[in-house]
């Protein structure tokens, strides 16, 4: 990198004529005098180092643009470096490679029926007709490598416009020993998510690691795994295979870096600077003062949205207003800035959407020092041999549907409890196959789970029920209803396995329903979860240039939001899986686009 000066040949010395004007609104006393030695000018300045603030990073380099990218943490890679990585895009290359059919009609026909009212057509438009682009572009330049999932299914497969497959896409490993001493600074993923204290486990691992007992190949690509980490831990914190959003951030930021795009760490935007109600760049705390950024075509807000922030929590989350358990699977470093500068030149807050954030239930897993870490639990409970339960032993919901329609339905069921709470239960020739929570597959030991405390075994149904606080009648009578059915694939209550998202869940070639088997065989265990957010949905309201906008939805001039500081495309809803990194990336390119004053891409003919 070049250190922390837009390039030489762009003036870094604000001229004397201007001094005036850039004078800080804190008065003399700030720290940000004498000005020439604390300005600094650019012509896009993005707050965030998300995949959003990288998007419109790299575009707006692409276009010519000077850019400086500033991150309040230490560390750079936001929410997405916790994610998967995963982006939904419709109507993209890899489809048609594959043979996959799609359109734009269809895709806005699906989100049209999904999201219903809460959708902005114009902001679904624009998202539908400039996400191929953005990934055809980046991948062309190296930005990013991704994999097409063919029968990963839109989450509501049975819905018009719905895809069985093709519009999720995965990225690719990467080395992470290419960031150098970067690697360091890189956010790694949540503790509970890495195996044997720092290896990293994708999606396309999931199905080796569950039959790694079983099948020779799938052996030997986990003992490669292993021996990788093991030759990692060498030299480095944790493992340099990377995979997940990991993986997706690290080529993100050695693009940048390659680039010479300047990221400051530890650098929090705490004021925009507006000239004549234009706002033209913020100021910044650093380690070593205070500075002021002069950013000539605009601001990105991409800051990560709210998660952080227990007073708009309070504010919009129901269950958490009610006093009721709740554990944030976000950054706690994104505490609601980019709303705070938005709403401060007149941005709007809009929290009308059909759910303030992107549920998922988690389990909080003991560690040493009395602490606890939430693990979301995305693949164990569309498995066979698995169903939840409410305090009343009851079934609520689908296990076997997203996370996102798993909280809603567990926070209903709970409506009228002290707490928002559910179990996932299993027996034992499910836990030794797929695991439970944090706690892997065989031949993980599940020892040490149960002494902590994290996982609950007794030898009888009705002793798990009584271990966890369930009423025992209800938790018998539950299993002696879904076991008898089970035995033959069937799920009469909610119809487990019935489409093409929840088979997508289950066990491959588990006969004749991959989500469904009965729990027959003791001991039995059980899980706690409560509710958690990947991200938020409610957020700063904005257009179809991802520029914010005021009450009157007139555009901030000067200020644009992307990734979850914006409020949702989605409406609040999770019509499938990369809703939110697809959205992000593309309205970052669609902002840098617009400041280097290029259109959006028009409508395209279908596939």
């Amino acid at each position: 990198m070049r250190g922390y000066h837009a390039p030489a040949s762009r003036a870094n010395i604000v001229p004397a004529s201007r001094r005036r004007a850039l004078e800080c609104p804190h008065g003399s006393h700030c720290r940000m005098s004498p000005l020439e030695a604390s300005t600094h000018i650019c012509d896009v300045l993005v707050a965030g180092s998300g995949a959003a603030g990288f998007a419109a990073a790299l575009t707006a380099h692409l276009a010519g643009l000077d850019v400086i990218m500033v991150e309040k943490e230490p560390e750079f890679g936001g929410t997405t470096a916790y994610s998967a990585g995963i982006v939904w895009i419709p109507v993209n290359s890899h489809q048609r490679a594959a043979g996959i059919r799609d359109s734009r009609e269809r895709a806005l026909a699906y989100l049209t029926h999904h999201v219903g009212n809460r959708l902005d057509r114009a902001k679904a438009e624009a998202y539908v007709d400039n996400a191929h682009a953005m990934l055809d572009l980046f991948e062309s330049k190296a930005f990013v490598a991704y994999t097409l999932a063919p029968t990963w299914a839109d989450y509501h497969p049975g819905e018009p416009g719905a895809l069985q497959g093709g519009r999720s896409l995965v990225p690719d490993e990467y080395d992470g020993r290419a960031l150098g001493p970067w690697f360091a600074k890189l956010r790694p993923p949540i503790k509970t998510m890495m195996a044997l204290g720092g290896m990293m486990v994708g999606r396309n691992d999931l199905p080796h690691v569950f039959q790694m007992t079983q099948q020779p190949q799938s052996a030997l690509h986990v003992a490669g795994m292993v021996a990788r980490y093991a030759r990692d831990r060498l030299t480095h914190s944790r493992g340099t295979r990377l995979v997940n959003g990991n993986a997706l951030i690290a080529r993100l930021a050695v693009s940048a870096l390659q680039r010479d795009i300047p990221l400051w760490l530890s650098s929090a935007i705490v004021e925009l600077y507006t000239e004549q109600g234009h706002v033209a760049g913020a100021f910044i705390a650093r380690e070593d003062g205070r500075v002021l950024v002069h950013a000539r075509r605009g601001v990105v807000l991409a800051c990560g949205g709210f998660p952080g922030n227990d007073g708009l929590k309070r504010r919009v989350y129901g269950h958490v207003s009610a006093g009721k358990s709740h554990a944030s699977l976000a950054p706690p470093g994104n505490t609601g800035d980019g709303l705070r500068l938005a709403q401060s030149v007149g941005g709007r807050f809009l929290d009308e959407v059909h759910q303030p954030a992107a549920w998922a239930p988690v389990s909080l897993v003991p560690q040493p020092d009395g602490s606890t870490i939430p693990f979301p639990h995305f693949f164990d409970r569309g498995k066979p041999g698995y169903i939840s339960v409410d305090r009343r032993g009851r079934r609520f919901v689908n296990e076997a549907r997203s996370y996102h329609v798993y909280v809603p339905a567990m926070l209903e069921a709970c409506r009228n409890d002290a707490e928002a709470e559910a179990w996932i239960v299993c027996d034992h020739a499910a836990i030794r196959r797929f695991g439970l929570g944090a706690l892997g597959p065989a031949p993980m030991r599940i020892g040490p789970f149960l002494q902590s405390g994290y996982i609950k075994r007794r030898d009888s149904v009705r002793g798990l029920a009584q271990a966890c606080g369930i009423d025992a009648d209800g938790l018998e009578r539950t299993l002696l209803e879904f076991n008898g059915p089970a035995q033959r694939g069937e799920d009469p209550e909610f119809d487990r396995g019935s489409d093409a998202y929840q088979r997508f869940n289950g066990a491959p070639g588990h006969e004749p329903n991959p989500c469904v088997a009965p729990l027959a065989l003791p001991p039995y265990y059980a899980v706690r979860v409560i509710a958690s957010e990947l991200g938020t949905f409610a957020g700063i309201a904005t257009n179809a240039d991802a520029q914010v906008v005021d009450r009157e939805g007139k555009p901030v001039p000067g200020l644009y939001a992307v990734g979850n500081d914006a409020a949702s495309v989605m409406g609040g809803t999770y019509p499938g899986a990369g809703i939110t990194i697809g959205p992000a990336m593309t309205f970052g390119y669609i902002a840098a686009r617009h400041m280097a004053g290029a259109a959006r891409q028009k409508a395209f003919a279908p596939v």
